[in-house]
């Protein structure tokens, strides 16, 4: 269990320094593009926390139990991002690119922390 609370928060680390360096990477086009950046994968980050919570959380259960909260987890963590890329798009208006972009970036940066755990 704990092995997995520490899979996940260094993933959610990954995340979080890819978005930066994304945003980062998008303040010389726009202000605009590097705050797109940083709601979409700040979406993945957020969602990330939220699905550990919800799937880790609450120590030892049956199996059916821990199939349903992971399940439950990870239909949260992509509720979570929909309704932020809804907002960004439709109620904020960023920019569509930098806010996908954002989302990709910080949705890919968990491969290394799973590879560099072996």
């Amino acid at each position: 269990m704990s092995a997995g609370r520490r899979l996940a928060s260094r993933a959610i680390v990954w995340q979080a320094g890819a978005t930066a360096l994304a945003s980062l990477a998008f303040i010389p086009f726009d202000v605009r593009d590097a705050l797109a950046t940083a709601v979409g994968g700040g979406a993945v980050v957020v969602a990330a926390i939220l699905s550990l919570a919800i799937a880790l959380g609450g120590g030892i259960r049956p199996a059916g139990v821990a199939m349903a909260k992971l399940l439950l987890g990870m239909a949260a963590k992509w509720a979570t991002v929909a309704i932020v890329l809804f907002l960004g798009l439709a109620v904020w208006r960023l920019p569509p690119l930098p806010l996908l972009v954002g989302v990709l970036v910080a949705t890919v940066a968990a491969v290394p922390a799973q590879l560099l755990n072996r």
